[in-house]
């Protein structure tokens, strides 16, 4: 007979815990994997698993998928965790699968956080996953493509698992306060506007949106046999949200792009969210800073020079001050660079003049552009032909510069935005003048 107890162990467990999903029908959300006649159910129905790869944020359902894998194919399931498990705990791991699989028993090894193995840790797995020791399902926040080693990769199938939206988060809420695994046994009451503030504060997660509930209900006030939840107890369950940010992973690169493709775009306000979006969850304002310095010459260069000045000078604002003072001082540049006129024909120029210098024949300096120090030098005609350009009333030589197998070619080819109009004509003055007074020019040599 089961010994009793006074304490009952499930109704202590996070109510995310209680309200884990046991079978397909009870996941909310992935309808583009799990709905009727989707890749992964048609897998699982047809009991052809292969090893996996489950790529989503946080709350998404990614380890109790793979539990409701483990269930429905009635595999042995392993849970591992990478963050505490080392190549002994691989090793071990790897053997008992082997000796399930004598016995004609599948294993389904799960790795959690697969993205912190390191190269030697990953490569454990992969003579197993070839023999068919065991199938892998590994789940990550990081991308796959840079976090998994290649081989290990090229054996598994990537699923994407996308946050849960308001709407599916909202419905799991109500069924939270329904199901006698979570709140079903008390009498709660909390408005659906709640409801949904929660799901909308929840920014796709489903644990945050179990655990934002389950607080604001344990702090609600008890009214005979039930509880209600009232918008000041609400507001303080709310009142801080963590955003989704990772400085070395794919999302801080995600929104450093969306900053920057903004501000090209000359979508001030855009720029600005993802601004605050970036400083709220903790980015250096350096490194922001720094990205639109380069933004000033890349996308908007000389069609206005002065953006160049506002990029540094708001780094050297967020140098002295730090944040979070600094952060109009950021505003003030990304809305500058957003409604500067734009223009990426510096950057053009470099990347063309970049892949002839990095292709072409590495030719010597011409001799009349080299310097002559030395008597030697000058005897070896260092500096011969050279054409002083100050020596001239328009201050301008037709003397060549290039390399002769590179003899005119043109890089920096100057739009009609901003005042780059104005280096447009004065460029084709200067090229007009070359082409009229030859290659001599007729200027003293020096």
């Amino acid at each position: 007979m089961e010994q009793q107890t006074l304490f009952d162990p499930d109704a202590a467990a996070p109510l995310a815990a209680r309200l884990r999903p046991q079978t397909l029908d009870e996941i909310v959300g992935q309808e583009h994997l799990l709905g009727p006649g989707k890749v992964l159910r048609r897998m699982m129905e047809g009991d052809r698993l292969s090893s996996m790869i489950f790529w989503g944020p946080p709350g998404v359902g990614k380890t109790t998928l793979a539990r409701v894998i483990a269930h429905h194919t009635k595999a042995s399931f392993i849970d591992f965790s990478a963050v505490t498990s080392g190549i002994k705990e691989i090793r071990a791991v790897m053997q008992q699968a082997s000796s399930n699989r004598c016995f004609g028993e599948r294993t389904i090894v799960f790795v959690d956080e697969i993205h912190r193995f390191n190269k030697a840790q990953q490569d454990a797995f992969l003579p197993f996953v070839e023999n068919g020791s065991i199938i892998l399902i590994g789940a990550t926040t990081e991308n796959p493509s840079f976090e998994i080693n290649g081989a290990l990769l090229s054996r598994c199938k990537v699923f994407v698992l996308h946050a849960l939206t308001a709407q599916e988060l909202t419905a799991l809420l109500s069924r939270a306060l329904t199901d006698p695994r979570g709140f079903g046994r008390m009498r709660v009451q909390i408005s659906p506007q709640m409801l949904e503030a929660i799901a909308a504060f929840a920014n796709g997660d489903a644990r945050t949106a179990l655990s934002t509930l389950e607080m604001a209900v344990l702090n609600g006030e008890t009214q005979g046999d039930a509880v209600a939840v009232t918008e000041k107890t609400f507001e303080q369950c709310t009142c801080q949200r963590s955003l989704l940010y990772d400085k070395k992973g794919e999302e801080h690169y995600n929104l450093i792009s969306a900053l920057h493709k903004s501000m090209r775009n000359s979508d001030p306000d855009a720029a600005v969210y993802w601004l605050a979006r970036m400083l709220e969850a903790g980015e250096d304002p350096l490194f922001v800073a720094r990205r639109v310095i380069r933004f000033a010459s890349e996308d908007v260069g000389l069609a206005d020079p002065r953006a160049l000045e506002m990029a540094v000078a708001a780094y050297q604002a967020c140098h002295f001050i730090g944040m979070p003072e600094c952060n109009v001082h950021l505003t003030q540049a990304v809305v500058y660079m957003s409604l500067a006129p734009k223009s990426n024909a510096l950057d053009v120029a470099y990347q063309e003049a970049r892949k002839d210098a990095l292709e072409q024949r590495a030719e010597p300096v011409p001799l009349a552009l080299r310097n002559a120090p030395t008597r030697l030098m000058k005897e070896l005609d260092y500096g011969r032909g050279y054409q002083f350009a100050h020596d001239t009333h328009e201050r301008l030589t037709a003397m060549p510069c290039l390399p002769d197998s590179l003899r005119g070619r043109a890089y920096y080819r100057p739009t009609e935005q901003g005042l780059e109009a104005r280096f447009k004509a004065r460029l084709e003055q200067i090229k007009a003048f070359k082409e009229a007074h030859g290659p001599d020019g007729g200027v003293p040599v020096r």
